[in-house]
């Protein structure tokens, strides 16, 4: 076992690395935004792998998860499961995959602790999921994102997760129809009872004068 590691700007030993939640945090978020140098053909695979996401994603969310714990990473990866993937990745690498995606606005937020959510279900639900998860950790911030190749501004993923569900925009739209059914049948139905009452008027008044 190694007595050290050294980690772009700052030194762990195994004790030190056990003193501090925040040097395990910094030790956690070199891993895996890091990771270390990447063989090209790594790189290579790495950027097709995001150009992939970014292409196949019903929209992007990026987040800075500084000061975020790994627990509370595995929180919000479990609230997105289902709506989104919560993936951390080298800036570097994900500019390069942005702009081969046509999202280059992306760039300029790929900097510091980012995370980006791809969106793969619900966009709402996934906007719902991330803004909600930041009300409850302040330490993850909303950045910027895009939808359908336009830019989405921080503001504009909170506006998204102010909309409703999918799943209740069915029901009121199945109970507008719903609605808009019995109104056709009424409809349809009222001179149907009109004639009906005509008939039998006129039956009557010539029953009387036979």
């Amino acid at each position: 076992m190694p007595t050290s590691v050294a980690c772009k700007g700052f030194f762990i030993t195994p004790r030190e690395y056990g003193k501090t939640r925040d040097v395990a945090n910094k030790w956690h978020r070199w891993m895996i935004t890091e990771g270390g140098p990447m063989a090209r053909p790594d790189k290579e695979a790495a950027v097709a792998e995001l150009v992939e996401l970014f292409r196949s994603s019903g929209a992007v969310v990026l987040t800075e998860y500084r000061g975020l714990s790994v627990a509370q990473i595995t929180q919000l990866r479990r609230a997105l499961a289902g709506n989104a993937q919560y993936t951390v990745a080298k800036n570097t690498l994900a500019k390069i995959a942005a702009k081969e995606a046509g999202l280059d606005f992306l760039a300029e937020n790929l900097n510091g602790p980012t995370a980006i959510a791809f969106v793969n279900g619900e966009v709402v639900d996934a906007a719902k999921a991330l803004r909600d998860f930041a009300k409850e950790n302040p330490a993850l911030v909303l950045k910027a994102g895009a939808m359908e190749g336009a830019a989405l501004s921080a503001d504009d993923v909170k506006k998204l997760a102010d909309l409703e569900s999918r799943e209740v925009l069915l029901a009121k739209t199945a109970g507008v129809l719903k609605a808009g059914l019995s109104k056709a049948a009424f409809l349809f139905a009222a001179p149907a009872s009109k004639a009906v009452r005509t008939i039998d008027a006129l039956r009557e008044k010539q029953e009387k004068a036979a």
